[in-house]
C-alpha cells in the first residue's frame, strides 16, 4: 500500500509549485527506491514505454492544424460565419467568441491556442464596442472549454487511449455535449448583454448573397470539418492519419488558396507544436508510470471496494466523482489527472454498468472547468494574462459563464444519450 505515502508526497510537491512532470518523476522515483525491490530499469522502461504508442501521433498533428489555424486565414474567414449567425443578436460580438469557438473546436485541439487566438482576434473588438475588460476575458475563456470536448481535442485522444476505448467513438460522443455547452453559454452571454446593455455587433441579418458568399469563402475550413470527423466516422482513415491529412490539406490552403501564410509561420509553427508536443508528452509519460505503480500495487481494486462500500448507485458514483475532479482540477493539469485516474476509476465503472464513453465525457467536462477555476486554472491564468485582467475580476465577472457549464456538466452527467446516441 505504498502508493497511500507516494501520493501525498506528490501533492506535497504540487503544492510547492514544483512542475507537474517533475513531482510526478519525483514521486515514481521515490517509490522505485525507497519501496521496491524492483531494478531501477523497470522505472526508466515503464517511462518510456507510452511514447511508444502509434496512436499518440495524432497529438502533435492536431496541436500543429491548431496552431496553423490564425495564419493561413481559416480563422478569419470562420469568424466571419461567427458573425453572420449570431451577430444580430443583443451582446453580438460575445456570441461570435463562443461560436467561433464552438467552430474552431472542430478543428483546434487545444483550448489553450484557442484561447490564445480568440485573445488577439476578439477581445479587443469586445473592449472598444464597450464590453467590461473582464467580462470579455470571462467569455473567450469559458468558451475555450468547447475545444476539448468536440473533436479533434486531445482530451478525447489521452482519454481513448488510456481507457482502451475507440478514440472515433469518443470523438463522436463529444459533438452533442460541445453543442450543449455553446447554446448554454450563448444562452448565458445574452442575459448579461441584456443586463449591461451590449449591442448587437451588426445592424441586420445578412442577405441571402452575403450568406452565400461568406459561405463559399469559408467552404475550406468546413472541407477540414469533414475530412476529420466524416473520414474517422466512415471508417476511411484512423484519428491519426485525419490529423495528418487534415495539416497538410490546412498547409496548402494557407500558402495556395488563400495565400496569407509566409514560410516564417510554418517554421514557427513547427516550433511551437514541438514544445507544446513536448509538454503533452512528460506529462504522459510520468503520468502513465505512475498509473502502472497504482496497477502493480492494485490500487484500482482497493479504491473500487471503497466506493461499493459507500454506494453501489451509479448516479451516486457520478456525482461523487464530479466533486473529486472539480476540487482536483482546481489544482491539478487535467490531462495529467486523466491518465492518473482513469486506470483507478474504471472498474468501478464497469462494474456499475456504466459506459466508458459516457464516463470519458464527462470525465472531461470536469477537468475542462479546472482550467478556469483558481489557482492553477491554465486557460484563466493565460486570458487574464494576455488580456490583463485580475483573477478577482474574472471571476466577478465569469461566475454566469462557469454557471452555465456547470448547468452543461449536470446534464451531460445524468443523460448519457447526450454522449451515446452518435455513438
Amino acid at each position: 500500500m505504498e502508493w497511500f505515502i507516494i501520493i501525498p508526497f506528490m501533492f506535497l510537491l504540487f503544492a510547492l509549485n514544483m512542475r507537474i512532470y517533475l513531482a510526478m518523476f519525483a514521486a515514481i522515483l521515490g517509490y522505485f527506491v525507497f519501496f521496491q525491490q524492483i531494478p531501477i530499469q523497470i522505472a526508466v522502461q515503464r517511462l518510456i514505454a507510452p511514447t511508444q504508442n502509434p496512436s499518440l501521433l495524432a497529438i502533435p498533428f492536431f496541436i500543429l492544424l491548431g496552431t496553423l489555424l490564425g495564419t493561413t486565414g481559416i480563422a478569419s474567414r470562420l469568424l466571419k460565419v461567427a458573425d453572420l449567425l449570431v451577430g444580430k443578436l443583443t451582446g453580438g460580438l460575445g456570441h461570435t467568441n463562443v461560436m467561433l469557438s464552438t467552430l474552431m473546436g472542430g478543428l483546434s485541439a487545444s483550448n489553450l491556442a484557442d484561447a490564445a487566438m480568440m485573445c488577439r482576434m476578439l477581445v479587443p473588438d469586445m473592449i472598444k464596442a464597450g464590453y467590461n475588460k473582464g467580462t470579455a476575458a470571462a467569455i473567450t475563456a469559458t468558451s475555450a472549454l468547447i475545444t476539448p470536448i468536440l473533436p479533434p481535442g486531445i482530451a478525447l485522444i489521452i482519454y481513448g487511449l488510456v481507457a482502451d476505448v475507440s478514440i472515433g467513438s469518443m470523438f463522436v460522443a463529444g459533438i452533442i455535449p460541445g453543442l450543449v455547452c455553446s447554446g448554454l453559454l450563448i444562452g448565458a452571454v445574452y442575459l448579461v448583454a441584456k443586463k449591461e446593455g451590449y449591442k448587437p455587433s451588426r445592424q441586420t441579418w445578412p442577405t441571402a448573397r452575403e450568406t452565400g458568399s461568406t459561405l463559399v469563402e469559408a467552404w475550406p475550413a468546413f472541407l477540414l470539418i469533414l475530412v476529420i470527423i466524416g473520414g474517422i466516422r466512415l471508417a476511411v482513415f484512423t484519428p491519426t492519419e485525419a490529423g495528418a491529412i487534415a495539416t497538410v490539406v490546412t498547409i496548402l490552403i494557407g500558402l495556395f488558396v488563400y495565400r496569407e501564410m509566409k514560410m516564417r509561420d510554418l517554421t514557427d509553427a513547427f516550433g511551437s507544436t514541438a514544445r507544446q508536443t513536448a509538454a503533452v508528452l512528460l506529462v504522459i509519460m510520468m503520468s502513465s508510470a505512475l498509473a502502472w505503480i497504482f496497477s502493480l500495487e492494485q490500487a484500482g481494486v482497493a479504491l473500487a471496494e471503497w466506493i461499493m462500500s459507500l454506494t453501489q448507485n451509479p448516479w451516486l458514483f457520478l456525482i461523487i466523482v464530479n466533486v473529486i475532479l472539480l476540487v482536483l482540477g482546481m489544482f491539478i493539469e487535467g490531462n495529467a489527472l486523466l491518465i492518473i485516474l482513469v486506470p483507478l476509476l474504471k472498474p468501478v465503472v464497469l462494474q456499475l454498468g456504466i459506459d466508458p464513453v459516457h464516463f470519458g465525457i464527462v470525465m472531461i467536462l470536469n477537468l475542462a472547468l479546472g482550467t478556469l477555476t483558481p489557482p492553477v486554472g491554465t486557460v484563466m491564468l493565460l486570458v487574464c494574462n494576455l488580456t490583463d485582467t485580475s483573477f478577482a475580476e474574472f471571476m466577478r465577472r465569469g461566475w454566469p459563464f462557469l454557471l452555465a457549464l456547470l448547468v452543461a456538466l449536470i446534464l451531460v452527467t445524468f443523460i448519457p444519450a447526450l454522449s451515446l446516441a452518435l455513438v
